[in-house]
């Protein structure tokens, strides 16, 4: 039987700490979800000032990195180079932001941050998942 790692409250705790502080550093008001490896959530957060939508675009981009194993860019990119059939596909957003969360080379779960450009919601999530790496 093989094992694999998985988050903890703590895990969970420090990635979100990260990304806030990254987020807040840059006075970037957007939401920020992270979920396990099958993209059920585990926490979220709308920092003031970010729009309520935020909330929903950050979890749908963490579950499609979650689900998908790779960062939610490089659907984005697939549709952006005329691959558009992926836009229809069920469980994924094509919007960069979302950033899978990586230990020992296993996929344990993402970060999805929305509520600024594409980059810097990506920036936000990658500070979040680096914290536990």
């Amino acid at each position: 039987m093989q094992t694999k790692p998985l988050l903890t409250l703590d895990d969970v705790t420090r990635i979100m700490a990260a990304a806030r502080a990254d987020a807040q550093a840059n006075h970037w008001d957007v939401a920020i979800a992270v979920v396990d490896d099958g993209g059920h959530p585990l926490a979220l957060e709308r920092l003031d000032g970010c729009a309520p939508i935020g909330a929903y675009i950050a979890l749908e981009k963490a579950r499609t990195a979650a689900l998908g194993r790779r960062e939610s860019k490089v659907y984005e990119e697939m549709v952006n180079g005329g691959r558009t059939a992926f836009l229809s596909a069920p469980a994924l957003t094509s919007l960069e932001g979302g950033v899978p969360i990586r230990v020992g080379g296993l996929v344990v779960g993402a970060v999805g941050v929305s509520g600024v450009k594409a980059a810097q919601d990506a920036q936000v999530a990658s500070a979040g998942a680096a914290s536990i790496v």
